[in-house]
């Protein structure tokens, strides 16, 4: 069996101590003062001998393990699959790992995932939480888990979270429909108690005003009928819809499909405004006007403020709201 390679191993080669080796492989090179060359040479004897740390020893010595745990609602969703890579990249600039978890919106699974990362050392957690996660987030307060929310929280919880202004983001984008002159604006949402969806419909409702509200709700386990449900109940209604506002890109991406389906012109006989992007909008013939959600710096934000919490564990919780951006394009129609 081949022999392992050690720290001393390439620090013979090198001709210098094991010490600094570890300095310069575990990026501390700077603090140990080693010069840039020496740096090179190392790491480049390092992959000549394809030399692999041995991460649990190095956890079991420092009590960390420079991996950070991440929960998405869905990852085949883009937008939550765009927040993880933009998490993971910033986590590598600050050398750790991420190990990911798709809960597929199921707060069983959710539990499940917390307690395997839990048990993988884990040094913290970024969750997008799931409905009825409640007492999984209070129950990592109670262990001292380092953790930031992102996308999703709790009001009743104070925990550090990074989010959007969903309802102002919603009024907005329904504003702008009354404002493109569209009279009958329905809306399409999750059927959840999930606060940044209670926000948005929120911002739906009170942008019309004295306009009856015509809502409609979709399970997210029922997508695909429940959405050509909605769609057919707010255009057979006695005022048809003239618009739609789809409350999440999933909604929307499903929407679209069946709105083609049925020969349906956009924007001439219903305009269309979704909240969050998709690259699949680019691709509908009359690209969708849509609520730009700041992925990166949600993305970048959340390491950070994880990160502060594992260096000081009597760090304040951060409730951080970043603003977002209406991009109106052809499906929205014009005046």
């Amino acid at each position: 069996m081949k022999k392992k390679v050690s720290l001393k191993d390439i620090a013979q080669e090198a001709g210098v101590s094991t010490a600094l080796v570890s300095y310069v492989l575990t990026n501390k090179e700077e603090k140990a003062r080693v010069g840039q060359e020496m740096a090179k040479k190392i790491r480049k004897i390092a992959r000549k001998l394809n030399y692999q740390p041995n991460h649990i020893a190095r956890s079991l010595k420092s009590g960390r393990s420079d991996t950070i745990g991440l929960i998405v609602a869905d990852i085949s969703n883009p937008f939550f699959a765009n927040i993880a890579r933009t998490i993971e990249d910033e986590a590598k600039r600050n050398n750790y790992t991420v190990i990911f978890g798709s809960s597929d919106e199921n707060v069983d699974k959710s539990r499940d995932l917390i307690n395997v990362l839990l048990n993988r050392q884990v040094d913290g957690l970024i969750l997008i939480p799931t409905e009825g996660s409640e007492q999984q987030i209070k129950n990592l307060q109670n262990q001292n888990v380092p953790f930031v929310l992102i996308d999703r929280y709790f009001p009743d919880i104070p925990a550090s979270h990074i989010s959007i202004n969903n309802y102002e983001s919603a009024y907005n984008a329904v504003t702008h429909l009354i404002k493109m002159g569209r009279q009958q604006i329905g809306m399409i949402a999750y059927k959840t108690a999930l606060h940044h969806i209670s926000e948005r419909k929120r911002g739906y409702t009170e942008a019309l005003g004295e306009k009856k509200s015509q809502m409609k709700l979709a399970r997210y386990s029922h997508l695909k009928e429940d959405i050509k449900l909605a769609i057919d109940q707010l255009l057979k209604a006695r005022k048809p819809a003239d618009a739609l506002f789809f409350a999440t890109n999933s909604l929307a991406i499903e929407g679209l499909k069946y709105i083609n389906e049925l020969g349906i012109r956009v924007p001439e006989e219903l305009a269309v405004v979704s909240f969050d992007e998709s690259e699949a909008f680019d691709l509908f013939y009359s690209p969708v006007t849509y609520v730009r959600q700041p992925i990166l710096e949600m993305g970048k934000t959340a390491v950070r403020v994880l990160l502060d919490q594992i260096k000081d564990a009597e760090k304040p919780a951060e409730l951080i709201c970043i603003d977002t951006e209406l991009v109106i394009r052809r499906s929205s129609g014009k005046k």
